[in-house]
């Protein structure tokens, strides 16, 4: 089965048709390493799905890169600010290891919207997950400490710690690699 069908499957059901439209504006494509599938300032819109491989979201800050998420196989992905409002992205989203994605141009989903009705459950299903992730997210940042968000990274996406360098998880948690180090012995 298509990946970005078996992901949309998830927030509702639609009908064979939709399913075949969907499967029909799909894009395949294969990313090395170190590839971008978005750079800030773009408007690249398209919803993904990685088949195989890992992906980060960041941003530059004062010559740094600041890591705001991480993405693994079979979760479907996309940068709010060219899907939802056609701005620029603000972020980045690269590859760290070699990919292989499914994705579909927000147009031709939104496209299909208008075409099947059942489908408009599901986009509202997937934006109010992403909702409820970035509110975790922000409430994780001011509420909890360094140990903490690490141990929830840990328990949410627990496959990351040996595919992601502890530079760019010590970026997510907003701490140095150092301090990284010491919590890990702990």
């Amino acid at each position: 089965m298509n990946p970005i069908v078996e992901q949309l499957k998830k927030y509702g059901s639609f009908s064979e048709e939709a399913a075949k439209d969907i499967v029909l504006n799909t894009n395949h494509f294969f990313k090395t390493k170190g590839d971008h599938f978005l750079r800030a300032g773009q408007r690249v819109s398209s919803y993904f799905v990685l088949n195989k491989g890992i992906i980060r979201a960041y941003f530059s800050r004062k010559g740094k890169e600041v890591n705001t998420w991480f993405g693994e196989e079979h979760q479907i992905f996309c940068s709010i600010l060219p899907v939802y409002t056609d701005k620029p992205s603000f972020e980045n989203i690269q590859f760290l290891e070699d990919s292989e994605v499914y994705a579909i141009p927000a147009a031709d989903m939104h496209a299909l919207y208008n075409s099947y009705p059942e489908l408009n459950l599901v986009g509202r299903k997937m934006a109010e997950e992403v909702c409820v992730v970035l509110e975790d997210r922000i409430t994780s940042l001011h509420t909890e400490t360094a140990t903490e968000r690490y141990h929830s990274l840990i328990r949410q996406q627990p496959n990351l710690l040996n595919r992601i360098s502890l530079g760019h998880i010590a970026s997510y948690l907003g701490i140095t690699q150092e301090t990284l180090s010491r919590i890990r012995k702990e």
